[in-house]
């Protein structure tokens, strides 16, 4: 079992390595994750991207490093809500702590054979002066210049974009690198955007969490989408004003999803591994915003039963569900629906309609490694509103291990003299099923 875990694994890995190859994703990278004993194989697994033919682009943080540069030279620095007022004196001393930054990654990359460019590839234009404050060498984004960027990134190079902007003229700004990345991100079409910082994401406990979400075994919000992170941001609006690192890399999120990049992932960059995890696995280490289709229950394709039939074979072995061939399958293939993440299937069920308007719920399975998303369940309420659409009146299941499950469901348990005749002449005796039944009226 533990070799067809790993086999499952290597097949995850290839799939997404075969889907995402030649895309663009970009890394927003907080400054803390370079101080952590884990942040030379956090470079690692990025060169080992661009080496594999992903096109990576860095964007590093900084916020933390012009902090420590700017009080070692004694230079204060005023703020306006939670973003710096950079005065023209500071700007020296900004621009010189973000490149060092840039650097780190520059170093880290070419220790693993992999070429990096540091550029002026921001146009930036200044804040002017917000509620009567002059936020002086503060700017924004005015343009990504994509034709530099492109060659760069053809050339197989990593690309790395500091913290600062320059104007026609030549001016630079201290340009937030949350917003840095937002704009590239949107401007080459990146398929995924990596928020990585040095916090734990969103996790139970910490906030107020709409019904319905998703949650990890370690406590973490799985995947959001788009309207269950504005959700999430509205129910805890008054932390949010106090400049909460987790939200503020959710609203980042949520901007990104909303302007068209498919998935942004937020991971806790101290988590060793956390990138490829994330990337390269279904169920991934952080949290997920996605603005694409990302699941999905539908009917079974002649394709998938391979995929169902790896899915029961453990259950099979086990004695929990009854034996079944390809042919079997086939027989019937129009009853089955399965559970679709990304073009894998994880989760599978029957609804076989028996006479006397009476439905019976089957062969449910489920990849033990998604145990925590309640595929099952959901893939059994699927099924009970397609009995219902079809104008049954009674669904039932014949199970010898997971009454107390369907228990929970809302079926109650009956006997098998209720089962309709034809099902009844195939009841096994020697399994002695007990039989549960939901009415639908």
């Amino acid at each position: 079992m533990a070799d067809e875990t790993q086999v499952d694994r290597i097949r995850e890995a290839f799939h997404y390595q075969s889907r995402f190859k030649g895309s663009t994703m970009v890394f927003k990278i907080d400054f803390p994750v370079t101080e952590e004993p884990s942040f030379p194989h956090l470079v690692r697994d990025l060169a080992l991207l661009a080496r594999t033919g992903f096109r990576v682009v860095i964007v590093p943080g900084a916020k933390e490093w012009i902090d420590a540069v700017l009080t070692e030279y004694g230079i204060h620095s005023n703020y306006a809500g939670t973003t710096r007022i950079t005065a023209g004196a500071a700007m020296p001393f900004v621009e010189m702590a973000a490149f060092h930054v840039a650097t780190r990654f520059m170093t880290g990359l070419s220790a693993d054979r992999v070429d990096a460019v540091t550029g002026n590839f921001v146009r930036a234009r200044g804040l002017g002066v917000v509620n009567g404050l002059d936020m002086e060498h503060t700017g924004k984004v005015d343009k990504i210049f994509i034709d530099s960027l492109g060659r760069i990134l053809n050339l197989g190079m990593v690309p790395i974009l500091p913290c600062i902007g320059w104007s026609p003229t030549g001016k630079s700004y201290n340009v937030p690198s949350n917003e840095i990345a937002l704009s590239v991100s949107i401007a080459l079409g990146a398929v995924k955007l990596f928020i990585i910082s040095a916090q734990g994401g969103i996790r139970t406990g910490a906030y107020a969490l709409p019904d319905g979400i998703a949650i990890g075994e370690h406590g973490q919000v799985i995947r959001l989408s788009p309207p269950e992170a504005e959700a999430l941001l509205a129910a805890n609006a008054a932390a949010a004003g106090r400049d909460d690192k987790a939200l503020t890399e959710l609203d980042l999120a949520l901007r990104a999803s909303r302007a068209g990049v498919e998935r942004v992932h937020i991971i806790d960059g101290r988590e060793r591994g956390a990138i490829l995890r994330e990337l390269f696995s279904n169920l991934g280490v952080g949290t997920m915003v996605y603005a694409d289709e990302y699941e999905s229950i539908r009917t079974l394709k002649t394709s998938d039963i391979p995929d169902v039939l790896r899915l029961m074979e453990p259950l099979m072995q086990q004695g929990i569900l009854i034996r079944r061939g390809i042919e079997d399958i086939r027989g019937k293939q129009d009853d089955y629906a399965v559970f679709e993440i990304d073009g894998s299937i994880h989760a599978c069920g029957a609804l076989h309609n028996w006479e006397g308007g009476q439905g019976e719920i089957a062969a449910i399975a489920t990849d033990p490694a998604y145990t925590d998303m309640g595929l099952g369940s959901r893939i059994v309420r699927f099924l009970i509103d397609e009995a219902r659409e079809k104008g049954l009146h009674r669904v039932f299941v014949l199970t010898t291990r997971t009454h107390d499950w369907f228990e929970f469901l809302g079926f109650k348990e009956c006997s098998a003299e209720s089962l309709p005749e034809q099902r009844r002449k195939q009841y096994d005796l020697k399994r002695k099923s007990k039989v549960f039944a939901l009415e639908l009226r």
